[in-house]
């Protein structure tokens, strides 16, 4: 099982946008349109899938909010990360 990261880890490795809440790291990612966010998260979520590293995916109308965290390690961990970095390149 993979180790959680400290709040100093966490700080130093996130991507820029990336706000660590509690056991989390967490992007609004903002659209013009709502179909280009549901198409966004249709990629995040295709991705994740691949990883079998599943994040918290909420569609609003004009923004996309990722929420990642490594549940079965109780917090962030560097797969988080990871994640998140591939997330920032789809966009």
């Amino acid at each position: 099982m993979a180790e959680t990261l400290s709040e100093d880890e966490i700080s130093e490795n996130a991507p820029t946008d990336w706000e660590h809440e509690g056991d989390e790291i967490v992007r609004v990612y903002e659209f013009g349109e709502y179909l280009d966010g549901v198409s966004f998260a249709t990629e995040v979520a295709e991705l994740a899938d691949e990883a079998f590293h599943h994040p918290e995916i909420r569609v609003r109308f004009d923004e996309v909010e990722v929420r990642l965290t490594s549940h079965e390690a109780g917090g962030v961990t560097d797969q988080d990360i990871e994640m998140a970095e591939r997330f920032d390149d789809v966009r």
